[in-house]
C-alpha cells in the first residue's frame, strides 16, 4: 500500500472509532526512571526509558509529562523516550525567570546533554509545549527529524493576533498578584473550566485526572509560574519572529487537531513556521486529545514517527 492509501485507511478508522473510557491517570512502566537535572538555573523531572532512536515528549498547561504516560510506554519498545516537566511545572523547579519558549528551549537542550543524547531525535508536542518545541526545533534545524505538533499556535506566527483576540483564551492575559490570590486554593476549579471548555465533551477527563493535576497545580509556586508561562508571550512572538527569519522549518510535520478545537485548520497555522506539513483532526476531540481519544491519538503518533527518514 502507498503512503498516501496507508493514510486514508487510518483516516477511515479515526471516523468510525469507538467512544473512549474515561481517562485517568496511568503511570510509567516501571523499566523507566526519574531524575532531577540541574539546567540553566532550574532542576528538570526528567523520565526516561526505552532504547533506539530518541522520542522527547514535551507537555503544556493543564497537564504535566504525567500526560505522556501512556504514550512513552508504547514508544519505549523500540525508543528511548525523554520526557520531562517544564521549568516551574509538574515536579520541576520553581525559579523566578526564564519562562520564555526560547530559553525553557534551553532547558531541553541541556537536558538532553546532561543524558548523553546529544544526536538526532523526534519531537512530540502539546500546549505549551508546541511553542517550546518550535523554539528547540528552530535553533537545533539538524537534529530534529520530525515533530508531532498537537492544538496550540505559535505565538507571533500566523494568526496569533486573531487567537488573543479570540474570548476563550482570556486566560493568556490573566497572571498577576490578584490574580494568583483568586486562584489560591481553587486550583481545581480554574483547572476543571480549562478541561469543561476546551473539551469535546467534559466526561472524556475524568475525576482521576481532574484531582491529580490539580493537586500538581496546588503545590506552591506551581500556578505563579503557570502563569509566567503566558505572560512570556510577548517575548516569545519576538523570538518567533526572529526564528522564522532564518527560514522555515524542513522536516516532515504532522499537525494534529482536536475537532472541536483547531481542527484540520491547525496544519494551516503551523505552515507558517514549517513547509513540510501533514494535517490530521482527531474525531469527538477538543483541546486534550491525549486524555479525550488517547488509542487514536496515539496510533496516529505511532505511525508518523515510525515512517522511514525523509532527509
Amino acid at each position: 500500500m502507498t503512503r498516501p492509501n496507508r493514510w486514508l485507511a487510518f483516516l477511515a478508522v479515526l471516523l468510525f472509532a469507538p467512544a473512549p473510557a474515561l481517562a485517568e491517570i496511568e503511570t510509567f512502566p516501571p523499566s523507566f526512571s526519574a531524575r532531577d537535572i540541574p539546567v540553566n538555573g532550574a532542576t528538570i523531572h526528567t523520565r526516561i526509558g526505552g532504547h533506539g532512536p530518541v522520542v522527547l515528549l514535551l507537555h503544556g498547561f493543564g497537564d504535566t509529562g504525567d500526560m505522556w504516560a501512556p504514550l512513552a510506554g508504547r514508544l519505549a519498545a523500540d525508543h528511548t523516550v525523554v520526557v520531562p516537566d517544564l521549568r516551574g511545572m509538574g515536579l520541576s523547579s520553581h525559579p523566578e525567570t526564564g519562562y520564555d519558549k526560547k530559553s525553557e528551549a534551553g532547558d531541553i537542550a541541556a537536558v538532553l546533554h546532561a543524558l548523553g543524547l546529544d544526536g538526532s531525535l523526534a519531537l512530540v508536542t502539546h500546549d505549551i509545549g508546541n511553542m517550546v518545541g518550535y523554539a528547540f526545533a528552530a535553533q537545533n534545524r539538524d537534529r530534529v527529524t520530525r515533530w508531532v505538533v498537537m492544538d496550540a499556535p505559535l505565538p507571533g506566527l500566523g494568526n496569533w493576533d486573531s487567537v488573543v483576540k479570540d474570548q476563550r483564551t482570556w486566560h493568556f492575559d490573566f497572571f498577576g498578584p490578584d490574580e494568583e490570590r483568586l486562584v489560591a486554593g481553587r486550583e481545581r476549579i480554574y483547572l476543571d473550566r480549562f478541561y469543561n471548555e476546551l473539551s469535546a465533551d467534559p466526561k472524556h477527563i475524568g475525576e482521576e485526572t481532574r484531582a491529580h493535576y490539580a493537586a500538581l497545580y496546588a503545590r506552591p509556586q506551581a500556578i505563579h509560574d503557570a502563569f509566567a508561562q503566558f505572560a512570556a508571550f510577548r517575548q516569545d512572538a519576538v523570538d518567533n519572529q526572529k526564528f522564522l527569519a532564518e527560514g522555515k522549518l524542513a522536516m516532515p510535520v504532522l499537525a494534529i487537531g482536536g475537532e472541536k478545537s483547531f481542527g484540520l485548520g491547525f496544519a494551516n497555522e503551523i505552515a507558517f513556521a514549517a513547509t513540510d506539513v501533514r494535517a490530521l483532526s482527531i474525531a469527538d476531540s477538543g483541546h486534550w486529545l491525549m486524555e479525550e481519544q488517547p488509542k487514536v491519538t496515539m496510533d496516529a503518533i505511532m505511525a508518523f514517527i515510525a515512517e522511514p527518514a525523509t532527509r
